[in-house]
């Protein structure tokens, strides 16, 4: 894997892209596709993969674009249960 600078703001931006792309296919190209019969699945898969590259960040040593990629993904997960997921 190639080396990640340790920078909160590239950390932000890698942990964008997967969110970004699923509200891309998901609202945009699909129409407020749902699998399953579940609104929030692709955004909580893609806090998932953001999940798994915050652990291969943080082993590449770089603290700082690991914390701005856990926040991201925490924000995203914040919206995803907020606006797509309805608790009841």
């Amino acid at each position: 894997m190639m080396p990640v600078k340790n920078n909160t703001i590239l950390g932000m931006l890698i942990g964008l892209i997967l969110p970004l792309s699923a509200y891309f296919i998901a609202d945009v190209l699909l129409k407020n596709a749902t699998v399953a019969g579940k609104p929030g699945v692709p955004y909580l898969i893609a806090v998932a993969i953001n999940l798994i590259f915050l652990k291969y960040i943080y082993k590449a040593g770089s603290d700082k674009a690991g914390t701005g990629l856990l926040v991201i993904t925490f924000i995203i997960l914040l919206l995803t249960f907020t606006f797509k997921i309805k608790l009841r």
